[in-house]
């Protein structure tokens, strides 16, 4: 977030879930009407009726209109996987091939935190949009000044295999606003306790970026389990009593440690668990619904273009 990387710089490591937002777009039947197809369908004939944020912010800095326009993912919102920096990364695309434009993944990034931080002023940090655009599994680092360095984890091919067999995600369930968690959070990590467990989870970070890059693949569960607690400090929101339990449950039956995805409060949870413990994970965890782990080495990308 802003608050923090601004004073004290920052970073993460994240991968890209091989879990999509599809955007479809094509001009519209009638020449000047905007056609929008989501959870809802919104038909208007001038952007700013537009009720979707994202969409009206986008259209309007491309000055496009007479489209028609589809989203579908593969994941709901508000389950802390980056669906809405994704689905913002994905609209940029596709509006400028529309526009027969073909940017790189680091302006449909910069961009796209552009699009959701400075001119939607949500509340949150630059590192969905990044994942979202170049995928793969990446070391971020976010510059005091603004400006974002991708570093790509460079590990063995057995070692990124052995990454995505030892992660298991579970669904709790839950789907919840980021916004309020993070407001808070954006407070509370520039002073005090919460400042210091922030820099702490930044020390554990680069930490696992040189574990990563000795194949050392089991060093991600430890740190899991530490960057959790710490990150359950930042707010008392980011955690409720059955994500504890669930959470508990999972480090009983085998899995080395863990984390909430996302801001906090709902959503998916992740373990790292060596293969033999799985089953007993799983079975311990059977009132959710686990989903494969696999990472997306591609990011954004045009599947399909026709004239």
């Amino acid at each position: 977030m802003p608050s923090f990387y601004t004073k004290h710089g920052g970073c993460v490591i994240s991968s890209a879930l091989a879990k999509y937002m599809y955007i479809a777009i094509h001009p519209s039947f009638k020449k000047d009407e905007i056609a929008l197809k989501y959870s809802k369908t919104e038909r208007v004939v001038n952007v700013v009726n537009i009720d979707h944020g994202i969409f009206r912010q986008a259209l309007t800095d491309l000055d496009i209109t007479g489209v028609e326009i589809t989203s579908f993912a593969d994941a709901p919102a508000g389950t802390g996987l980056g669906s809405s920096s994704s689905f913002t990364v994905g609209l940029l695309h596709a509006l400028y091939a529309y526009k027969g434009i073909y940017p790189g993944k680091e302006r449909l990034a910069s961009e796209a935190c552009i699009t959701e931080i400075e001119k939607l002023g949500e509340p949150i940090g630059k590192q969905d949009q990044y994942a979202a655009a170049f995928g793969g599994l990446n070391y971020y680092k976010f510059e005091k000044s603004g400006t974002v360095r991708v570093e790509p984890i460079i590990m063995l091919p057995e070692s990124y295999k052995k990454l995505e067999n030892n992660l298991m995600m579970f669904y709790t369930g839950d789907v919840r606003s980021a916004s309020e968690i993070l407001k808070e959070q954006s407070k509370a990590v520039t002073s005090g306790e919460k400042e210091q467990a922030q820099l702490e989870i930044c020390r554990l970070t680069k930490k696992l970026k040189k574990e990563f890059e000795a194949n050392n693949i089991d060093a991600l569960g430890g740190i899991l389990h530490k960057t959790w607690l710490l990150k359950k400090r930042l707010s008392n929101k980011i955690s409720n009593p059955n994500i504890d339990k669930w959470y508990q449950a999972a480090r009983k039956a085998g899995a080395v440690g863990g984390k909430l995805l996302g801001a906090g409060g709902g959503g998916f949870l992740l373990f790292y668990v060596p293969k033999e413990k799985q089953p007993a994970v799983r079975q311990a965890l059977a009132e959710l619904n686990e989903m494969k782990y696999r990472i997306d080495m591609q990011g954004s990308c045009i599947v399909h273009i026709s004239y």
